[in-house]
């Protein structure tokens, strides 16, 4: 019974010091690693560099900035979303979308642990902005109506502000049209990939990509500890705003009033 006793004890101690792990020191870990990648990406940019379709797998190429989460949340995008890049940050899916294409510009993030760049995510509401910076140009996205906003979205929000240029981007067909199934915020199964689509939840001929919509969408493991789900956010591109030299997302707030 002792020797069960001091296994349990130890099976315990190995168990809690893995929890600290996972949860404290890789984000340690990732914090270096991010900026790093930060400072890498600074110094393309400074050179000249320009966002362009052949992305190397594991490089930065665009900075995320989300405006409710405080003045510093921002996280540099890397190119894959493999174990390696998400532990540097924030991932782009390979092949789809650059920032302000049409179709969809999807980016998956560690909800816990590794830096966790999308550990609030479910916290983002209907018309908050997500902005994307990349070497030429500021694209601002606001997050689309929730599900359950959709009945009474033209009397509750849409006369907002910051829901100027966010609609339910439904149409008058039974279904709703090619986005009918895009909202805000859902919940899905890991094996659900049609969210990243470029039209999501649609095939990939439902619409010509010069008529797409421009959209980003974010993923990460739902609940937080656990990876049975995943949480989606789709957000709509709003505005862009091209960078004049040594521009930065502090004086593009400043400029335009907020996001």
């Amino acid at each position: 019974m002792r020797t069960i006793g001091e296994l349990l004890i130890t099976a315990g101690l190995v168990v809690l010091l893995f929890v600290v792990y996972e949860l404290y020191i890789t984000d340690l870990f990732s914090a270096r690693k991010q900026a790093s990648a930060t400072v890498a990406l600074d110094q393309d940019w400074a050179q000249g560099r320009t966002l362009h379709a052949d992305l190397i797998d594991g490089e930065a190429f665009a900075k995320m900035y989300i405006p409710s989460f405080g003045a510093d949340y921002h996280f540099t995008i890397q190119e894959g979303t493999d174990a390696k890049a998400l532990e540097v940050g924030p991932g782009h899916y390979k092949g789809t979308a650059l920032p302000g294409e049409p179709g969809n510009f999807a980016v998956a993030g560690h909800r816990v642990g590794k830096g966790a760049p999308f550990n609030d995510l479910d916290l983002l509401a209907s018309c908050d902005a997500i902005v994307i910076e990349t070497q030429s140009d500021f694209f601002v996205y606001r997050v689309l109506p929730h599900s359950d906003e959709l009945a009474n979205w033209n009397a509750d929000k849409a006369a907002r502000p910051q829901c100027a240029n966010v609609g339910t981007l439904r149409t008058d067909a039974p279904d709703g049209g090619p986005y009918g199934k895009t909202y805000g915020r859902e919940i899905v199964t890991p094996d659900q990939g049609e969210v990243v689509a470029p039209v999501p939840h649609r095939s990939a001929d439902v619409l010509p990509t010069a008529q797409q919509v421009s959209l980003l969408t974010l993923t990460t493991c739902h609940p937080r500890f656990s990876d049975k789900q995943r949480l989606i956010v789709h957000a709509v591109l709003t505005n862009q705003y091209p960078k004049t030299p040594g521009a930065t997302y502090e004086q593009l707030l400043q400029a335009i009033g907020g996001v």
